[in-house]
């Protein structure tokens, strides 16, 4: 018998994530330079930081290349950010391997096709609520969050408090 999303929250250790439509909700602002802008809330962005405080890997693996992307997610903590990735799978197989991870304590959140073999080898496929069809259709959570708009939140915050470390971890202390 397959278990349940709530069984699998853990047993979860590490967190990936796509940018485009997940720590986004997709939208591009072309700047007059050709720059393009995204937008992250800054929800999803606390609970990213709480979860490498409180011993979970976080790993970015994006197919977009943005370097204020990048910046961003390098002051939350993070330190291994994938952007500009042509074979996600390929990807996650070197970064499980170079931590040691299993692949069934990953939870790994995407929006689209770009991730949907990858979505297929993790213990915790999951999206947010405006993915793909395809992507709902694989995933063992589905946020009732859209992309970019605390879907990240809601998945770290779950996995989090299932394993006594969310108000652990909120002590007054990271205002």
């Amino acid at each position: 018998m397959a278990k349940s999303y709530k069984e699998i929250l853990n047993h979860i250790t590490t967190f990936i994530l796509d940018v485009d439509g997940v720590l986004t909700d997709g939208t591009v602002h072309v700047a007059p330079n050709g720059e393009m802008l995204r937008e992250m809330h800054i929800r999803d962005g606390f609970a990213m930081k709480a979860a490498i405080e409180s011993g979970y890997h976080v790993c970015i693996i994006s197919g977009g290349s943005n370097e204020g992307v990048r910046i961003r997610l390098q002051n939350l903590g993070i330190t291994d950010i994938h952007l500009g990735t042509p074979n996600k799978v390929e990807t996650f197989n070197e970064y499980i391997e170079l931590y040691d991870i299993k692949a069934e304590n990953v939870a790994y959140m995407g929006d689209d096709i770009p991730d949907f073999h990858v979505m297929k080898l993790v213990g915790l496929p999951s999206c947010p609520q405006d993915a793909s069809p395809e992507i709902k259709a694989i995933s063992k959570y589905i946020s009732h969050k859209n992309g970019g708009k605390g879907a990240v939140r809601d998945l770290i915050e779950q996995v989090m408090k299932v394993q006594g470390k969310w108000h652990t971890y909120y002590d007054g202390k990271h205002d």
